[in-house]
């Protein structure tokens, strides 16, 4: 299979944006145009799955409306050569250079990554990632999107928000635009989500590669006491029904709604926790 990273011209355009990415608000983010040759992306949207195959993982609850394709298993031979590439020395490079963060670990399972879709209708709410692999053990640190919209609308909503960490403002959003590829720190109080409720038109969907990377270690301060899972925020203008699981978080104040691996964190000792994770 061709290789499509060259070390060098990604380490070029790495050390040109680093400080950009770096300097952002509200955390360290950045979006790139024009990322790499359209030619592999086409042949990836060609293989994209369709939405009403069973191979999806779906998620469907107030926050969540979103299809999640794990690992490469369910993909197309050459999305699945492809994915790997994103795990390669040149891209981790790449995203050492661009982030200041050394040592960069790939996730061969794609963890919660790989391929994403939403339907019309479709949305992510904001919330906090997981920051802790749940079979290596590791600190998630990046999040990488490349995003696989070709003639994609504003109204048709879809954008990535980025918000400060105490849930009062949005600072930044990014439209999921063909070949674009969105860069961004992950830690317990770096809030993000697809928030406004899809409406291409159907059979339409928004579709993106999500690749996580992950260190050994990671700096003291970005990580909240207790938080084992996704935590997710209500904005200050959203209508959350009656019975959606709400805690309190004693952190900021702000309304969180933890999920069912939350729970079982709190009552059950974590290798007890983890197996519960796992099955759910």
């Amino acid at each position: 299979m061709k290789l499509y990273f060259n070390l060098a011209k990604l380490l070029e355009l790495a050390q040109k944006l680093s400080n950009t990415y770096q300097e952002a608000a509200p955390y360290p983010n950045i979006y790139i145009d024009d990322f790499m040759d359209t030619e592999p992306l086409d042949r990836v949207i060609a293989e994209f799955p369709d939405p009403n195959q069973k191979i999806w993982k779906e998620y469907e609850n107030f926050f969540e409306g979103k299809l999640e394709m794990q690992g490469e298993a369910k993909v197309g031979e050459f999305t699945s050569s492809l994915l790997y590439q994103f795990n390669s020395a040149p891209f981790l490079q790449f995203l050492e250079t661009l982030t200041g963060i050394k040592g960069l670990i790939p996730d061969p399972y794609f963890l919660g990554g790989g391929l994403h879709q939403m339907k019309p209708g479709g949305k992510l709410g904001m919330h906090a990632d997981f920051s802790k692999h749940q079979t290596l053990g590791l600190e998630r640190r990046i999040n990488a999107i490349l995003y696989l919209n070709k003639d994609w609308k504003p109204e048709y909503n879809g954008n990535l928000e980025l918000w400060d960490s105490e849930m009062k403002n949005k600072v930044t959003e990014i439209a999921p635009l063909f070949n674009r590829l969105a860069i961004f720190n992950v830690t317990d109080f770096n809030i993000h989500g697809v928030p406004e409720t899809l409406e291409c038109p159907d059979p339409m969907t928004r579709k993106s590669i999500a690749l996580y990377y992950f260190t050994t270690t990671r700096p003291e301060g970005e990580l909240k006491e207790g938080k084992r899972s996704t935590e997710f925020y209500a904005r200050p203008t959203d209508v959350v029904p009656e019975g959606t699981i709400f805690v309190r978080d004693k952190y900021n104040g702000e309304k969180v709604h933890k999920n069912f691996n939350w729970f079982i964190g709190q009552i059950l000792p974590p290798f007890i926790a983890n197996i519960f994770s796992k099955n759910k």
